[in-house]
C-alpha cells in the first residue's frame, strides 16, 4: 500500500491521533474524503471538456494518444534491450542445450538400465 510498511503506517496513526485527538480523526478523514471526491470530479470534468472540444473541432484524441503509446512502447523496448542485451542470446543458447541434455539423455537411457 503505498510503499508504507506495517510499522511506518502504525506511527502514522499514532502520529494523527497525537495531533488531531481520537475524537478529531474521524472528522478529519471525512474532510479528507470530500476534498478527495471533490478532486476527483473535477478532474473528470475536465477530461470531459477536453475530449468534447476535440470531438467538436473534429480532432481524433485516440489516433493522437495511440500514437504517442506507440512511440513509448518502442522507447522501453529501445531501453530494455540497451540495458539487457543477453536476453535474447539466453534463449539462442538454451535450445542446443536442451537438444544436447535430451541426446544425452537418450544415449544413457539404456546404460542407466543395466545399473
Amino acid at each position: 500500500m503505498f510503499g508504507i510498511g506495517g510499522g511506518e503506517l502504525i506511527i502514522i496513526i499514532l502520529i494523527a491521533i497525537m495531533i488531531f485527538g481520537s475524537k478529531g480523526i474521524p472528522d478529519v478523514a471525512r474532510f479528507m474524503g470530500k476534498t478527495m471526491a471533490q478532486l476527483k470530479n473535477a478532474t473528470n470534468e475536465i477530461k470531459n471538456e477536453i475530449q468534447n472540444s476535440t470531438t467538436d473541432s473534429g480532432i481524433d484524441l485516440n489516433s493522437i494518444t495511440d500514437g504517442i503509446s506507440d512511440e513509448i512502447n518502442k522507447a522501453k523496448e529501445g531501453i530494455n534491450n540497451t540495458v539487457n542485451p543477453l536476453k535474447d542470446i539466453t534463449t539462442d543458447i538454451q535450445n542446443p542445450i536442451q537438444e544436447v541434455k535430451e541426446d544425452i539423455e537418450n544415449l544413457s537411457g539404456p546404460i542407466k538400465r543395466q545399473f
